[in-house]
């Protein structure tokens, strides 16, 4: 995972490089720097506009009481775009106007949420945040990984459980005694 990320941290760069040699020697270096500078001014004049349009969403819904998680994964994505606006060359200027352009953000927003978000959540919270939780105990491993088991009720289990499987534990596999307030006096 990590040579892949490195490999595209690499790879931006060169792809940037030699586009913007071709591109001089299309339009000339003066034109071509001036395109530059152009479409970093104009990128981060609508990456703020942007900005302030999600700030006053996440406020109204801060105010209505709702979890504004598309409005935070917005800016994290505007952040994103501002950086790649100012870094010089073509192909991040293209992926900095992607990024700011609400259609093609909405698009990204919900892959970062999918893959990205989510799985963090579910990993940090173990399963409290999206309702993936064991209500009577937790699973043998065996029966975690096949998504069955012995003890399993399935996915329709009436445990309450939101979605997964729900694994019911009899009470011999608790190994907790309770003392008697009789025996104690």
């Amino acid at each position: 995972m990590v040579k892949r990320i490195l490999a595209g941290l690499l790879l931006i760069p060169f792809l940037d490089a030699l586009f913007l040699v071709y591109v001089a020697t299309e339009l000339g270096p003066v034109l071509t720097v001036a395109l530059v500078v152009l479409t970093a001014l104009v990128g981060m004049v609508f990456v703020r506009a942007e900005g302030r349009h999600t700030i006053r969403k996440l406020q109204k819904n801060l105010g209505k009481g709702e979890v504004p998680t598309d409005e935070l994964t917005d800016g994290a994505l505007l952040i994103a775009a501002g950086a790649f606006l100012l870094t010089p060359g073509l192909v991040t200027d293209t992926v900095g106007f992607l990024l700011a352009f609400p259609p093609s953000r909405i698009v990204v927003r919900k892959a970062v949420q999918k893959w990205v978000v989510k799985p963090y959540v579910e990993k940090k919270t173990g399963g409290f945040a999206t309702g993936n939780v064991y209500t009577f105990g937790f699973p043998n491993p065996e029966d975690a990984a096949s998504g069955a088991g012995a003890g399993s009720t399935g996915s329709s289990g009436s445990s309450g459980g939101s979605s997964g499987d729900t694994y019911r534990m009899d009470d011999d596999s608790y190994d907790i005694e309770f003392e008697d307030d009789d025996e104690q006096a």
